[in-house]
């Protein structure tokens, strides 16, 4: 009931009073239905969003740690007692290995995980990297830093011109030219230190445990070692190779090239192929004073094929055929 007052304005009765302090108080529970559901809502929303998925799902195995590649064993198996060979060498040797090419079958051993320079038996690394990233017909810039090398090497390589890369494998692996070591090595990576990272992680790739470089032919020794196992799997990787497999196992070579008379003569340095020695095909020579003197060589004799690994020998040559000739008579006693 409304009652009138003065100035004519509207008052609420008492019963109005009432009336209206029910709407505040039903407004006000009202509002806090309201701001509970909403809250109810956001803690509902939180415990489904990511977060809480994460919390509560099965925890997920852990990602597989990328396995190791497993041991070489080329070139580290002995074979059985009966077939091992029984060789004194009359000479000092500091390490040595005499192998089965194919299978890589040890049949004598002379402390063949000790680490060593290895002189210039590095180039077969050198030339494994090179056809592995060269073309064939490639032409291959002279530099100025090729013609300024130490050690041995070609010598005749012009400055300033192209030449194919034929003939700078042959004069890196038969005269172990130095020189045709540095313009190769330029020319695949531009500069001689990423060539032997290059090298590094082929030596990696084949896991050569004791292997390391340094130079890209074999001149610095410090840093720049292997062991007789590892150039064993080495120099099968060489001879598996089909273009470096025939120029290892070249006497000689005539090659053409732009200098003047246009020919090109290399010899190899290899003592068993220098002496004829029958069925010899490869591999490689080396020698620093720090590393001695250094071979690895390979011959056939009908279905056998051997190999032997030679480190800071007193005569590579005579232990090499010593090794060989008992390996060839042990086989072929069989």
């Amino acid at each position: 009931m409304i009652s009138l007052r003065e100035g004519g304005s509207r008052r609420p009765t008492r019963r109005g009073r009432g009336a209206t302090r029910h709407h505040w108080v039903r407004d006000a529970l009202l509002a806090v239905v309201v701001c509970v559901v909403a809250l109810l809502a956001v803690i509902v929303s939180t415990a489904s969003g990511p977060g809480s998925a994460a919390r509560h799902a099965r925890p997920s195995a852990p990602a597989a740690a990328t396995a190791p590649p497993p041991p070489n064993t080329y070139g580290s198996v002995l074979a059985p007692p009966a077939q091992r060979v029984n060789a004194r060498l009359n000479m000092p040797l500091s390490s040595g290995l005499l192998f089965d090419v194919r299978t890589g079958r040890v049949l004598w051993e002379q402390d063949p995980h000790r680490v060593l320079a290895i002189a210039s038996l590095t180039k077969m690394m050198t030339a494994l990297v090179v056809v592995a990233h060269a073309r064939p017909g490639a032409q291959v810039l002279i530099t100025s830093a090729a013609t300024h090398f130490t050690g041995s090497g070609v010598g005749l390589l012009p400055q300033g011109k192209w030449v194919p890369l034929e003939p700078l494998l042959y004069g890196l692996l038969l005269p172990s030219g130095n020189d045709a070591a540095i313009a190769l090595a330029q020319y695949v990576a531009g500069t001689q230190n990423r060539f032997i990272a290059m090298m590094n992680a082929r030596g990696q790739q084949m896991n050569l445990p004791c292997t390391h470089f340094t130079s890209v032919s074999g001149i610095v020794d410090q840093g720049n070692h292997s062991c007789a196992g590892d150039l064993a799997v080495i120099a099968h990787a060489v001879l598996e190779q089909p273009v470096l497999a025939p120029i290892v196992a070249s006497r000689s070579a005539i090659l053409p090239f732009p200098i003047k008379g246009g020919k090109l003569f290399l010899y190899n340095n290899n003592p068993l192929l220098v002496l004829g020695y029958p069925g010899t095909d490869g591999v490689k020579t080396g020698f620093t004073t720090i590393a001695g003197q250094c071979l690895v060589a390979t011959a056939r004799r009908g279905a056998t094929w051997l190999g032997v690994v030679l480190l800071h020998s007193a005569d590579t040559s005579d232990q090499a055929q010593q090794l060989l000739n008992a390996g060839f008579a042990a086989e072929h006693a069989r």
